[in-house]
């Protein structure tokens, strides 16, 4: 028998249950993966407290985002075989992470090089194919460019910083600590800010001569929102990656004009994925700058498959930085 992470009805962490469950066989199009590592991402609270509706009957699996090996494919699979080792990252097409084995459609399944084990991929394939899309296709970037980065600290933030150096980029990121700040310096930020102590749109236009910067990448949402636009240049994109503080309040569009004719994009990781040439070519690009060094996975929390609950509650209360995995 395999092990999974269930529950019955959305709500805190308390309704997650460690259960023995049954995988059995793949079907056609599908694989059974034994998981090696799995990722933990802000996303699986979202799908635990019912943030994101679940169109499935209860009791539910939870997590989108693993690696292991492929130890049975069923029939039509060609992009695997039996013994490949695989990571992936999707949404509703790959729920139930949280588990020890299980079946999966083999589309999302990508095959991992040599030089990637599975407990880095599993905390970066999510996080780190977020950042290839924001740093490579959200924004045709240049050399002296400007970034705010809020969750400078985070899974995605800390790969951001790095590829963003990488571009020539300032890096300026706010962060909640002194050691989430040190962290995030660590990681390519040139300039961190302590939201808790200073205002961010003013300690910007101090940074940047007055000018902003030339996007913004916000995943908290609802609190930062507004500060957020005001720390952005005249034309410049502010990209809405994550609502952590809650969902962000219905404005008059006329707000971007009044506020320098900004962008304002919401883009989702699935849509840039969806190709298979494209996904292909960011975990590619992904996979060759950690395996050169040139992008560090932080893996700073790790947690048995049964203590979920403590994971969600350690990262709904902003004390992990960096990835966290569970280990199978």
């Amino acid at each position: 028998m395999a092990n999974a992470i269930r529950f019955y009805e959305t709500g805190g962490p308390d309704v997650l249950r460690y259960e023995e469950v049954a995988v059995g066989e793949p079907g056609p199009g599908q694989v059974r993966l034994r998981h090696a590592a799995v990722g933990l991402n802000y996303a699986d609270t979202y799908f635990r407290n019912g943030t994101y509706p679940i169109p499935i009957p209860m009791p539910n699996g939870l997590g989108v985002e693993g690696a292991g090996v492929v130890e049975a494919v069923g029939e039509g699979v060609g992009n695997v075989a039996v013994g490949d080792r695989v990571t992936y990252t999707g949404f509703i097409n790959t729920l139930g992470a949280y588990s020890t084995e299980r079946l999966i459609p083999a589309a999302p399944l990508i095959r991992l090089p040599d030089s990637i084990s599975c407990e880095t991929a599993a905390a970066m394939t999510m996080r780190g194919l977020t950042s290839a899309y924001l740093m490579r296709r959200i924004h045709d970037f240049k050399p002296g460019d400007s970034i705010l980065l809020h969750a400078a600290a985070g899974g995605v933030g800390l790969i951001v910083a790095q590829w963003a150096k990488l571009l020539g980029l300032t890096v300026i990121g706010t962060v909640s600590s002194d050691a989430k700040a040190e962290l995030a310096r660590a990681h390519g930020c040139d300039f961190t800010i302590d939201y808790s102590r200073e205002d961010v749109a003013t300690r910007v236009r101090a940074l940047t001569g007055g000018a902003g910067v030339d996007v913004v990448f916000d995943s908290v949402g609802k609190s930062t929102f507004m500060g957020s636009l005001d720390s952005l240049k005249r034309r410049g994109l502010m990209v809405c990656v994550g609502t952590a503080s809650g969902p962000i309040e219905g404005f008059n569009p006329q707000l971007l004009a009044m506020k320098g004719s900004l962008y304002l994009t919401r883009p989702a990781l699935a849509d840039y994925i969806a190709d298979p040439a494209e996904k292909e070519a960011l975990a590619g690009e992904l996979f060759d700058h950690v395996a050169s060094g040139r992008i560090k996975i932080e893996i700073n929390q790790r947690y048995a498959l049964q203590d979920a609950a403590q994971a969600h509650r350690d990262l709904e209360s902003r004390q992990t930085t960096g990835s966290s995995v569970f280990i199978i």
